[in-house]
């Protein structure tokens, strides 16, 4: 993610893939190992092998370099295809826990949450960073599950988008609850029971349910 304009880039010099990678690497290093308080873009530029102008002529500050740095983890998850929800679901699932098992991805979302508390610019941030940029993954399995029939299509699209929300807190605090807090490992056996209440759940919470009776009749039998 790039906060320059294309004319700032024209202007100045290309940019490197090689210096922007060592830079976000060695962000999510500091952080991890230093804590938010800790970091510095000198520090970063230090790590990195860069001169510290060059991470100002790419990010204004420590929030954007750090969240960046993170974005550009979470961006790695892709939803498989494996010819169900429930599979799909294992799938990134296991991809997500995979993820945040890496000391360095676990440290450095950890610390970023821990700051955002008491810091309501960075907390919105991080949910454009991330959490808004990652609920693709959940639009896109719902389209598939559609298409192979597994799920209606809901008439209410205000409905829809509080239960996609739904679905991407319910995947990913489950997830991250049984790694960091539970500290309990998500196996091959958790994420399938797992993708099963959520998929069951699903269903029913999008089924339309019967229609109304044409007869007219008391669903109470009176």
């Amino acid at each position: 993610m790039s906060h320059e304009t294309p004319s700032a880039r024209r202007a100045g010099r290309p940019r490197s893939a090689a210096a922007d990678r060592a830079i976000l690497d060695a962000a999510r290093a500091a952080i991890a190992e230093a804590g938010w308080a800790g970091v510095t873009l000198g520090d970063v530029a230090a790590r990195a092998g860069v001169a510290k102008t060059t991470l100002y002529r790419r990010w204004p500050g420590k929030n954007e370099l750090v969240l960046d740095a993170l974005a550009d983890l979470f961006d790695s998850l892709r939803l498989p295809d494996h010819g169900s929800l429930a599979r799909d679901v294992e799938g990134v699932v296991l991809q997500f826990a995979a993820l945040l098992r890496e000391p360095r991805t676990r440290g450095a979302l950890m610390a970023v949450v821990a700051e955002s508390t008491h810091d309501a610019a960075l907390r919105e941030r991080l949910r454009g960073a991330i959490v808004d940029r990652q609920k693709h993954l959940v639009l896109q399995g719902r389209e598939r599950a559609r298409a192979r029939g597994e799920l209606p299509v809901e008439a209410d699209a205000a409905a829809a988008d509080r239960n996609a929300d739904m679905i991407f807190d319910v995947i990913a605090g489950s997830v991250l609850h049984r790694l960091l807090v539970s500290a309990e490992p998500v196996t091959a056996a958790w994420a399938t029971t797992f993708a099963t209440l959520l998929t069951r759940g699903l269903a029913a919470l999008t089924d339309p349910g019967p229609g109304p009776d044409p007869g007219g009749a008391d669903p109470s039998g009176q």
